[in-house]
């Protein structure tokens, strides 16, 4: 028993032994990455971003090289700061801050102190850089654009912050990720993976060759190229129309639902946030207050819809059985309702019936159509519920799910709303009459309007607006894109609608707007616009407001577009919208006097009025 203790004490001690050694070397690496740390330097291949693409190939955005000054700031040894910064073109101050910041990311790790040389400045360093140790090159590539437009589809890049890197395990300090548009959206696709070189180091941290023989290297993988779903001409044509002008423009083509042009105006070259000049650039666009460059109207701008809207008040009321095609409303230059109460209306020939009033636009039809659909139900509160499930069947008043990463819902009231409102159930339907005509509690975004017309071109359904068409040539094959969503409006009940939405042009409010050999259907809204100033309701210049489709049987092409303070809609937006139908569907445009009229006039000195800056501000 003596003689099998003292083997048995050994036999447990190796065992404890070989076990935390184990542990310690194949479970726990934290000793291994601390000693990897000290003897291995690890230099990252970053990949090339992927190709965007337009939707007829035209190449949008590609790359372009650029080097970044990079420090292990464990391996800095004592160096004239002055020259150094001198080299690179920056203050003392400025390098002394990015080596300390630096040194609290890791002492070990390596950090960006100038991102983004170009192949000059690169060239005038790279002999320099060997003095100084513990910096060196890392390069990297660029977004260069090959198109002056576009600039709030296709987003930017820029470098990541400290909780970036925190939060997300792929990306370290100095990286670039992509901060709007497709570049933010699609950045997984895009950035591709980066590659990692491990770099063997001796005792007097000189490097001494590949770690492993480079067996644990890896090559970078490109990104992937995308095609967006926009087609560059008709973009480009349409910033070019909305010079001097603010508001949004969204075109869909309305069998796919794939976005044709997104202008969101004023607009920036986006070149301008590439590179070192891009912090500058873009804090001069952050802070111009007024006009607002980086706010991305078409998706985020929440208007009034004017009379667009009375198309959907018609397809409710048809869809209720309060109306039919025969019925007729006469009209006294408005709508008398209540005590003495009056809606106005502009001259026209009276009685209507839905056809001829959608054309001249009569307030006094839809306005009655509207209190009919509300009175329908036992309580005002029902009637409202009912109105608004149907406006909600055509993706209004909430996130119509589009693939960009920005976006408003809009508003559309229910029951529950005018009770909070009026802190009563007892309230009427006289009292939401200016809902019926697109305006009062109503508020929409150029998105939301133009993804309307694409369901009324298609007779009751459409497809989610989407910008991205293919990945590395393939076609996308999310469900959130490629499934039909159906109004809750029989396909019968839009006949009469589009007929009237086609006499808007023949003979109604966009008479002077045709085009030859295209059957346009439209409609021309003016909303008002308020603010509150100083505790009082303040009218501002009208918006100018148009939606429209075509062709009006085989619709290629569904357009809302949104001028801010534009006056009345066929005076600014209704010469846009059908300049671009004709652009897209004819290539080339033959209504010279409409086009040469868009060019020569500009709204700024509506804009230089006071408080016109910020229309999108209106009734909330």
């Amino acid at each position: 028993m003596r003689k099998i203790l003292p083997l048995t004490i050994i036999v447990l001690t190796s065992l404890v032994f070989i076990g935390r050694l184990f542990y310690l070397q194949i479970v726990d690496t934290s000793y291994a990455v601390l000693s990897a740390n000290n003897a291995i330097k690890i230099e990252y291949n970053y990949p090339q971003r992927g190709y965007v693409f337009d939707r007829n190939g035209e190449l949008l955005v590609a790359n372009q090289p650029s080097y970044d000054v990079m420090v292990i700031p464990r391996q800095v040894k004592p160096f004239d700061t002055l020259e150094f910064s001198t080299l690179l073109n920056i203050s003392k101050e400025f390098l002394i801050e990015r080596l300390d910041k630096a040194k609290v990311y890791s002492p070990r790790l390596p950090s960006v102190v100038i991102p983004q040389l170009t192949k000059d400045e690169f060239a005038y360093l790279k002999e320099k850089l060997r003095k100084f140790e513990g910096f060196y090159i890392q390069k990297r590539s660029l977004r260069e654009y090959h198109v002056s437009h576009s600039a709030s589809v296709l987003g930017y890049i820029s470098e990541v912050t400290d909780s970036e890197v925190k939060s997300m395990k792929y990306y370290n300090s100095g990286d670039n990720i992509g901060r709007s548009g497709v570049e933010k959206q699609y950045e997984e696709v895009l950035r591709g993976i980066k590659g990692v070189k491990y770099i063997q180091k001796d005792n007097f941290n000189r490097e001494i060759g590949p770690y492993k023989s480079g067996t644990l290297d890896t090559l970078p993988v490109r990104g992937k190229d995308i095609t967006l779903t926009l087609d560059a001409r008709l973009q480009a044509y349409a910033e070019k129309l909305m010079q001097g002008k603010r508001g949004g423009i969204v075109a869909i083509e309305p069998q796919t639902g794939e976005i044709l042009s997104l202008v969101t105006a004023p607009y920036y070259d986006p070149a301008l946030l590439v590179g070192r000049k891009r912090s500058k650039n873009f804090t001069r666009l952050w802070y111009d207050t007024i006009s607002k460059p980086l706010f991305n109207r078409p998706l985020q701008a929440m208007y009034p819809p004017g009379s667009p809207f009375k198309a959907l008040t018609g397809l409710v009321a048809l869809e209720e059985g309060v109306i039919n095609t025969s019925d007729k409303v006469d009209c006294h230059h408005g709508f008398y309702y209540g005590r003495n109460a009056r809606m106005g209306c502009h001259n026209h020939p009276a009685p209507l019936s839905i056809t001829p009033a959608l054309a001249h636009s009569c307030n006094a039809f839809f306005a009655k159509s509207h209190m009919k659909i509300i009175n329908k139900f036992d309580t005002s509160v029902e009637g409202m519920d009912a109105w608004n499930k149907h406006m909600k069947s055509f993706g209004l008043g909430d996130y119509l799910g589009n693939d960009l990463p920005v976006g408003q819902p809009g508003r559309i009231p229910d029951g529950d709303y005018y009770t909070r409102k009026y802190n009563t159930k007892r309230w009427y339907s006289t009292y939401t009459l200016s809902s019926g005509i697109g305006q009062g509690e109503v508020l929409t975004t150029p998105i939301q309007l133009a993804n309307v017309t694409a369901a009324i071109a298609n007779r009751g359904w459409f497809y989610t607006p989407h910008i991205l068409k293919e990945i590395d040539g393939k076609p996308i094959k999310d469900k959130d894109f490629t499934v039909k969503n159906m109004t809750t409006v029989k396909p019968a009940n839009f006949e009469p609608i589009i007929e009237g939405m086609h006499d808007v042009y023949r003979y109604g409010t966009a008479y002077s707007l045709r085009i030859p050999d295209i059957e346009i259907c439209g409609k021309t809204g003016t909303a008002e616009n308020f603010i509150r100033l100083n505790g009082k309701k303040t009218q501002l210049t009208d918006h100018s407001i148009f939606i429209a489709f075509a062709p009006k049987d085989d619709p290629k092409i569904a357009i809302a577009v949104f001028i801010e303070n534009g006056y009345w809609g066929s005076r600014y937006a209704g010469k846009i919208a059908s300049l671009m139908i004709e652009k897209y569907i004819k290539d080339e445009i033959t209504r010279t006097d409409l086009e040469d009229w868009i060019l020569s006039h500009s709204l700024e000195d509506e804009y230089a009025k006071p408080y016109s800056g910020e229309p999108f501000k209106i009734n909330q």
